[in-house]
Protein backbone atom coordinates (compact mmCIF):
# COMPACT_ATOMS: atom_id res chain seq x y z
CA UNK A 1 0.00 0.00 0.00
CA UNK A 2 1.11 3.13 -1.28
CA UNK A 3 1.80 6.27 1.58
CA UNK A 4 -0.57 9.31 0.55
CA UNK A 5 1.35 12.23 1.73
CA UNK A 6 -0.12 15.72 0.89
CA UNK A 7 2.10 18.07 -0.91
CA UNK A 8 0.29 21.16 0.91
CA UNK A 9 -0.39 21.92 -2.54
CA UNK A 10 -3.58 20.21 -2.44
CA UNK A 11 -2.04 16.84 -4.29
CA UNK A 12 -1.41 13.70 -2.60
CA UNK A 13 1.98 12.42 -3.32
CA UNK A 14 1.54 8.67 -4.53
CA UNK A 15 5.01 8.06 -4.80
CA UNK A 16 5.82 7.03 -1.19
CA UNK A 17 6.01 3.72 0.04
CA UNK A 18 6.39 1.83 3.25
CA UNK A 19 9.20 -0.58 3.31
CA UNK A 20 6.98 -3.39 3.78
CA UNK A 21 4.89 -2.42 0.86
CA UNK A 22 7.44 -1.61 -1.48
CA UNK A 23 9.37 -5.27 -0.73
CA UNK A 24 5.70 -6.65 -1.67
CA UNK A 25 5.58 -5.19 -4.63
CA UNK A 26 9.12 -4.48 -5.33
CA UNK A 27 8.35 -4.80 -9.62
CA UNK A 28 5.50 -1.95 -9.10
CA UNK A 29 8.08 0.36 -7.44
CA UNK A 30 10.77 -0.25 -9.93
CA UNK A 31 8.53 -0.08 -12.89
CA UNK A 32 6.72 3.38 -11.50
CA UNK A 33 10.70 4.83 -10.69
CA UNK A 34 11.49 3.93 -14.34
CA UNK A 35 8.47 5.72 -15.85
CA UNK A 36 6.63 8.14 -13.58
CA UNK A 37 9.79 9.58 -11.62
CA UNK A 38 11.60 8.82 -7.81
CA UNK A 39 9.92 6.36 -5.78
CA UNK A 40 10.54 7.26 -1.96
CA UNK A 41 10.60 4.24 0.37
CA UNK A 42 10.44 4.85 4.03
CA UNK A 43 11.03 2.73 7.25
CA UNK A 44 11.12 4.48 10.70
CA UNK A 45 11.36 7.62 9.51
CA UNK A 46 14.47 7.39 7.61
CA UNK A 47 13.92 7.40 3.75
CA UNK A 48 15.48 6.15 0.61
CA UNK A 49 14.75 6.75 -3.17
CA UNK A 50 14.38 4.78 -5.98
CA UNK A 51 15.55 6.54 -9.44
CA UNK A 52 16.48 4.71 -12.82
CA UNK A 53 19.92 5.20 -14.15
CA UNK A 54 19.78 7.99 -16.27
CA UNK A 55 18.55 10.64 -13.66
CA UNK A 56 21.51 8.52 -10.92
CA UNK A 57 24.05 9.53 -13.72
CA UNK A 58 22.69 12.75 -13.53
CA UNK A 59 23.16 13.30 -9.89
CA UNK A 60 26.01 11.98 -9.57
CA UNK A 61 28.13 13.62 -12.18
CA UNK A 62 29.68 10.77 -14.08
CA UNK A 63 31.38 12.26 -16.82
CA UNK A 64 32.75 10.71 -20.03
CA UNK A 65 36.17 9.49 -19.99
CA UNK A 66 39.42 12.06 -21.18
CA UNK A 67 39.90 10.06 -24.19
CA UNK A 68 36.20 9.49 -24.96
CA UNK A 69 35.70 13.63 -24.76
CA UNK A 70 38.87 13.89 -27.03
CA UNK A 71 37.38 11.61 -29.72
CA UNK A 72 34.18 13.15 -29.71
CA UNK A 73 35.95 17.06 -30.07
CA UNK A 74 36.25 18.42 -33.91
CA UNK A 75 38.72 16.63 -36.19
CA UNK A 76 42.04 17.47 -36.99
CA UNK A 77 41.44 17.83 -40.67
CA UNK A 78 43.33 20.70 -42.10
CA UNK A 79 45.61 21.55 -38.72
CA UNK A 80 49.58 21.75 -40.22
CA UNK A 81 50.90 19.05 -37.55
CA UNK A 82 54.62 19.02 -39.73
CA UNK A 83 57.63 19.64 -37.48
CA UNK A 84 59.51 22.79 -38.27
CA UNK A 85 63.11 21.52 -38.96
CA UNK A 86 64.93 25.01 -39.12
CA UNK A 87 67.56 25.48 -36.92
CA UNK A 88 67.61 26.95 -33.17
CA UNK A 89 67.96 30.92 -32.88
CA UNK A 90 71.47 31.89 -31.00
CA UNK A 91 70.58 32.51 -27.38
CA UNK A 92 73.52 34.62 -25.72
CA UNK A 93 73.96 33.81 -21.70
Amino acid sequence: MQINIDSGRGKKDKSVWNLADAKNRFSEVVNLALHSGPQTITRRGEKVVVIDEKSYQKLTGKKQSFIDFLASGPGLQGVDLTRDKSTMRKVSL
